[in-house]
Formats: structure tokens, sequence, C-alpha cells
């Protein structure tokens, strides 16, 4: 497995997702190697700004997993590749690396090779998705419909997969007994301008206007961000290592989801990694407007969904005030991803769609 770090979660989301698929690959036996970029800059920033104890923690919550950290100049695929099955290429690996594997693939041929997209720039970026050599690869697995339609009708791929993100059980989960701390949690970076406007309409007002206890974590919050904050009351924390999200959760009753412009207009059917891991961990959720077109969740079962600020502050009221509410729609959120949307189950997938290019 090529991706950008197994290491760091610092502004990098597909770590979650990448650590529970290969927890669970190896939990069934089977023998993983992960490849990392010794430069990766999500690495970098982290030691940069946290130096190496959340690597520590990181082995800790994740005993097992590691991954080979490697120069792109001197990396020997023949090495790398020795005596491999299947191989999975995410896309933000360079062109040049994704070229060569796909090259190596074709001079040696005993394995099979995919393309793993888990981001919006097949939509916002396609002169740069349009560059990536796949003519020797097997197919593409695709986080959402739309995106892998998008390879098979652009010609990018003969061969695509819609593959899910999915929640990593074995970390996400309920923990009781935890002392709560305040009303409301948003995990989540500022967003490079690309949901400002909602974070004010579905985040920040309703939260000032209630009167709510409130904290956010994440990184690359501009000063203006940060005044905004402070301005509707509430706490901004910094990082958070993505495995230790399921403690702040248990510490508060509710928390929001607000997804990025691109996927609200352009990417229907993609919730991204975030909606999983909330369900898993048991927290009432009231999300931003999203459109679940590939039927992932039940919409007002599993979270409540909030048209315009309005609708978000009455939602988060009665959350507030409702426990038994609240409690409901946390347990039906828990159930849908314990029934469907697990890593084990997007494991089990990826198993099939491996037997269905060996047949």
């Amino acid at each position: 497995m090529f991706y950008h770090s197994l290491l760091s979660d610092w502004n990098h989301g597909n770590a979650h997702f990448l650590r529970g698929v290969v927890g669970e690959l190896l939990a069934r036996g089977h023998d993983v190697r992960v490849y990392e970029p010794k430069d990766a800059w999500s690495l970098q920033n982290l030691r940069k700004e946290h130096g190496d104890t959340p690597i520590a923690g990181f082995r800790a919550a994740y005993p097992g997993l590691d991954s080979i950290q490697y120069d792109p100049a001197t990396l020997d695929l023949d090495t790398a590749l020795d005596g491999a099955d299947l191989a999975l290429v995410h896309e933000w690996n360079d062109h040049d690396l994704v070229r060569r594997i796909g090259a190596h693939r074709a001079r040696v041929g005993h394995y099979r090779l995919l393309f793993h997209d888990t981001h919006h720039r097949a939509v916002t970026d396609a002169q740069s998705m349009a560059a990536y050599d796949l003519s020797n690869y097997d197919g593409v697995l695709a986080f959402g419909g739309v995106i892998r339609d998008l390879y098979l009708s652009r010609g990018w791929a003969a061969r695509a997969w819609t593959w899910h993100e999915a929640a990593d059980t074995r970390v996400f989960h309920p923990l009781e007994g935890t002392e709560r701390e305040g009303d409301l949690v948003w995990i989540g970076n500022w967003g490079d301008e690309e949901r400002t406007a909602e974070l004010h309409e579905f985040l920040l007002g309703p939260v000032k206007a209630l009167g709510l206890r409130a904290r956010v974590h994440g990184v690359r919050y501009p000063d203006h961000a940060r005044k905004a904050l402070k301005d509707a009351g509430i706490e901004y924390c910094g990082w958070l290592p993505n495995f230790e999200a399921p403690q702040v959760f248990a510490r508060f009753r509710v928390t929001v989801h607000v997804p990025r412009r691109p996927y609200v207009r352009a990417l229907p059917g993609i919730p991204t990694i975030r909606v999983f891991e909330v369900l898993a961990c048991g927290i009432p959720l009231v999300t931003a407007p999203w459109e679940d077109a590939e039927g992932l969740f039940t919409p007002g079962e599993d979270f409540l969904v909030a048209q315009n600020g309005d609708e978000m502050q009455a939602h988060l009221k009665a959350l507030l005030a409702d426990m038994d509410k609240a409690q409901s729609l946390a347990a039906h959120g828990l159930q849908t991803i314990l029934a469907r949307h697990t890593c084990a189950h997007r494991v089990g997938e990826l198993l099939a769609i491996y037997g269905e290019l060996s047949a």
C-alpha cells in the first residue's frame, strides 16, 4: 500500500481509514506493508508542531501497525513489491510514482494493482487527475459513486468500483462513564475557505445564539477564524490526534457535521470520514445539508439534517433538552455503522474485488 502517511493524521483525514483497513487485514492474517515518503508534509508538520509525542500515541493506539518510510528518488520497486498479490496506490502520491508503479506492474505482472481516490479533485482539479497514467492499473477504488462514474466516463480508467470510507470500530466506539465537559464539540479543520460561510451559519451562529459550552479542534485556523470562534464563545483547542477523538466525543452531548462545499455541490453521496467516526462513537449528530444519494444512512433516524442555521439551532436545542431523543438518535446511527460501515466491511469488499480480478 503506497499512501501519504500511516503515522500522521495532521490535516490528513485519510489516515483513519488507512489505519482501519491495515488493522483489519492484519487481523485476518494477511501480510501488509505500507510505504510512505519520509518527507510527507503531514508528518513534517506534525513533528514541527508537536514533536514525536503523537507518534508514540499512535503506536499505543494501533499496536502492530507501522510503515516503511522511503526516499522517492531511491525507492526500489522490485524490492517493495516482491511477493505482492495486491497493491494499492493512493491519489495523494505524485504522478511520477503512480506511473512508475504502473510500469513495474506491466513489466512484472504478478500482482493486481488498484488506484485509490479519496478526494474531490476529480471534480475540482480534473486536469491534474487526468494526468495520472493508470494505463497499467487494473482499476480504481473511488470513495463515491460520482467519482467512480467520472473515471469511467472520462476514460481515465477501464474499470472502477465504489469503495466508501468507513469507521475503524476497534478505536472508534462509545466510551461509557466519561464525565461531560460541555454541550457541543466539533472536530475539523477550517477548510481553506471551502466552508467558511457554512461554519458561521451552522456552527458559530447556533452556538452563540444558544449560549452553548462548545469546543473546536482542528488546524489551519487563520486569525480571523480564531477571532470568530472567540466571539461565538467557542473554545479553540488546536490539533487533536485522530485516535483521541472518541474520548473527546464522549465528553460532549452533541456534535455537528459541516461538509466542504465541493462535496455538497458536486459530490452527492459522499459524506467524508467524519460522519462514520461520529456515529461509531455514539454521539448525536446534526448535519448541514448534504445529499445521501447512495443511501448509506437514514437521515432523520441516524442523524438530523438542518437546512439552514435556524434549523440547526432548533435541532441542537431539542436534542440538548431531550436526553431520550438524543440517545435514540445516537443508538440508531451506531447500529447503522455496525451493520454496514466498518473497516471490516470495506476489507470484505476489497477482497471481493481482488477475487473478481483474479478470476
